[in-house]
């Protein structure tokens, strides 16, 4: 005959079997709540530059969205390259985000950087906006008096780095006849002082990245890098019909690391897209002569990735090898 086990003993064993399950369960159902932490944001160059500023201004609405803090972590450094690295280190949780901008995904194009399209995954494009070429003060009237300048003698123009699209478009300029040499600076901060200071004779920037100094008449821009003339800037040129066929638009992307849950990364998609509709991002956008539709979604935002690092490897393709 079986023994029949003592009620309260029985209780005992089954209260033990139920929190030990429960405590098992725990880590999953831990798991469940996203974010649970603050959701750190990785800007691969230093404070002040284009991609400092969005990352900024995206912060601060997406900790309205998420719910949870949104702290901006700036580590420049190699062509936006070592930022990059630092997100790759991180777990594929959700937990580390950062902004990629072209002047980073062009070194896919142009060097063999630590990372690749594999180890990445776009939430979003957030901003779409062109570049130009700078001057400081009265410095060169017009863009025909850098020309002939820069025929007559080399001119140095400031980059955000190697194998960046300043770095890419300087080339392309030197390919053409002008005596170019391009100086790199990982922090914003160092390119503008250096166009103001008298260190360099131009600036490669995307247009957003100095509306104050333009606004304040420190610098101006002579070629806007374009196939049509902005509404902001009627006076000043573009690439295309002064006779040069590139324009490599700056773009920045919010991305994650591969492999992230989609769940997550859904989520993190649609609180960037609530966040870029609201009335201050436009503003943000319009401020920074960016375009309108400047938003390219998860779903899209990779197909055009591939197609501009096509274009970016075709052109340095096409320019003849330096000695």
């Amino acid at each position: 005959m079986q023994k029949k086990m003592h009620p309260v003993r029985l209780c005992a064993r089954d209260c033990l079997m139920a929190f030990l399950l429960a405590l098992f369960a725990w880590p999953a159902f831990a798991q469940e709540k996203f974010p649970s932490r603050p959701i750190e944001f990785i800007v691969p160059w230093g404070p002040g530059g284009g991609s400092d500023q969005t990352a900024r201004m995206l912060a601060t609405l997406l900790e309205k969205e998420l719910k949870v803090a949104v702290p901006v972590v700036n580590v420049p450094g190699g062509t936006g390259n070592t930022g990059m690295t630092k997100l790759i280190a991180a777990p594929a949780d959700g937990h580390s985000i950062a902004i990629l901008a072209w002047d980073s995904f062009a070194t896919l194009a142009t060097q063999s950087p630590k990372w690749g399209m594999d180890d990445i995954m776009p939430l979003a494009i957030v901003i779409q906006l062109p570049s130009g070429l700078y001057v400081a003060g009265d410095r060169y009237p017009d863009w025909k008096a850098v020309e002939a300048a820069a025929k007559a003698r080399p001119l140095k123009v400031a980059i955000s780095g190697f194998g960046s699209p300043d770095d890419i478009t300087a080339n392309y300029m030197i390919s053409k006849g002008l005596r170019l040499t391009a100086v790199p600076f990982a922090k914003p901060g160092e390119r503008y002082s250096a166009l103001l200071g008298g260190h360099v004779d131009l600036l490669y920037s995307p247009t957003g990245n100095v509306v104050g100094q333009v606004e304040s008449k420190q610098m101006r821009p002579v070629l806007l890098l374009a196939t049509k003339r902005l509404v902001d800037f009627p006076q000043v040129p573009t690439s295309t019909e002064s006779g040069y066929d590139i324009t490599l638009p700056q773009r920045r992307a919010i991305i994650v690391k591969a492999g992230t849950d989609p769940n997550r990364v859904a989520l993190l998609s649609e609180a960037l897209e609530r966040a870029v509709s609201t009335a201050e991002y436009k503003a943000f956008l319009k401020k920074s002569h960016a375009s309108p539709e400047s938003w390219v979604s998860h779903k899209d935002s990779l197909q055009l990735m591939r197609k501009d690092l096509d274009d970016m490897r075709s052109i340095v393709k096409s320019m003849p090898k330096k000695n």
